[in-house]
């Protein structure tokens, strides 16, 4: 039986983040006419402000979907039936986009990985140079792995490309990293960039993404993948005013224009630097348990999650479960691979110093509850690292 429990529930999963009041109160103003004067305001802040958090000085195009839909705009977009594309296993989600892949009829190759750190550029600009017919159309690789908490160096996978002089364009997702971890579209010569809305950019599901480079645009022009919902071309008239080619997701874009003021008025670098910090101190907390982070690649640590291994023997989802019921506070599970083998911590959009100490304490008494081996003060490292590196 479910027993009501006072006080605000944690959610710290990896996302869908909590979703700050005033971006729950933009998503309550009256819906408008989406084809009236007053709508182009709200269709281009949003628009010009993706630009300036992609890094993109081309094109951002906005969906009513989740991240998914972004993954099979890009790859429509740009590729036709039987391509083969290149992608790196870093995690559950790389391998959700190279199935995605296959059922669009493109051939998928995967470098495998051991789900415990990011992509490995020497290994792509290997393959590539072995591809002299140029047969590799694009390559696809996952910016920030929520599955593992790993994060890629997408300038070193771009520096990659260019030493094996291949012209595959370069595909991220940014599902879980946009707003919360440092991109760079343009600088990062990247084509077409994916993204979702339920994370780094404080909003609850419902929107995705694609930043494209104009190489993109060239290439969709001979591609020949069936689209209709998913088709640039359609949405470029419309967006050039402001407006939409169909029904746009009318309150979560005046959601998405006020999420933007707040990431604008923090400053991305700050923002960047929060994650950063949040990160450092929720690693500190599980090396005081004495217990293991997933990603073992110190330059790969994702700044915005942290995936815990359970000692062996050990359920994580028991774990959980406990932590849920005592602590109204729920943390991420272990997905295929890593099922019931880790839990995730969440560190991720409208976050402060206080919410990570009471989520690392939540976990510390739910440890001992569950009867997990670990030694006690996890969460006071964390609090000793937030306390020493508090910018005033």
């Amino acid at each position: 039986m479910h027993i009501a429990q006072p006080g605000k529930h944690f959610l710290q999963i990896p996302g869908p983040t909590n979703v700050p009041d005033r971006v729950l109160r933009a998503i309550d103003f009256p819906t408008i006419d989406h084809r009236g004067p007053d709508f182009a305001k709200v269709g281009n802040a949003a628009l010009d402000g993706m630009k300036k958090v992609f890094g993109c000085s081309n094109r951002v195009v906005i969906y009513p979907a989740s991240g998914t839909g972004a993954w099979e705009a890009a790859m429509v977009n740009t590729l036709s039936e039987g391509d083969q594309v290149l992608m790196y296993e870093t995690g559950h989600f790389a391998s959700l986009w190279a199935k995605l892949a296959r059922k669009l009829g493109l051939k998928a190759e995967f470098i495998e990985g051991d789900w415990r750190s990011g992509v490995d550029a020497n290994k792509i600009e290997e393959r590539l140079k072995a591809d002299r017919q140029h047969q590799i159309k694009a390559v696809c690789v996952v910016h920030n792995e929520t599955s593992t908490g790993s994060t890629s160096q997408i300038d070193l996978v771009r520096k990659a490309l260019d030493a094996a002089g291949h012209p595959a364009l370069l595909m991220v997702d940014t599902i879980s990293s946009l707003g919360s971890i440092d991109y760079r579209h343009d600088e990062w010569g990247v084509d077409v960039t994916i993204s979702g809305s339920q994370k780094g950019l404080l909003l609850p599901p419902g929107l995705s993404f694609n930043a494209i480079s104009e190489k993109a645009v060239e290439v969709s022009k001979t591609s020949t993948l069936k689209r209709s919902y998913w088709d640039w071309e359609e949405m470029k008239g419309p967006n050039e005013t402001g407006y939409f080619p169909y029904t746009p997701a009318t309150n979560l874009l005046y959601g998405l224009c006020e999420a933007l003021d707040m990431l604008f008025e923090e400053g991305l670098d700050n923002v960047f630097a929060r994650h950063r910090r949040h990160g450092e101190a929720a690693r500190s907390a599980v090396q005081g348990w004495g217990l293991e982070v997933l990603c073992q690649e110190p330059e790969h640590v994702s700044p915005v999650l942290t995936a815990v291994l359970m000692p062996e023997g050990k359920s994580a989802d028991q774990f959980r479960k406990i932590v849920l019921e005592n602590f109204n506070m729920s943390l991420g599970n272990g997905l295929s691979k890593l099922a019931d083998r880790v839990f995730r911590i969440g560190h991720l959009g409208d976050f402060n110093d206080l919410m990570l100490m009471g989520t690392l304490s939540g976990i510390e008494m739910g440890l001992s509850l569950a009867e997990v081996p670990h030694q006690t003060g996890g969460a006071s490292a964390a609090m000793r690292h937030l306390t020493e590196t508090r910018r005033l």
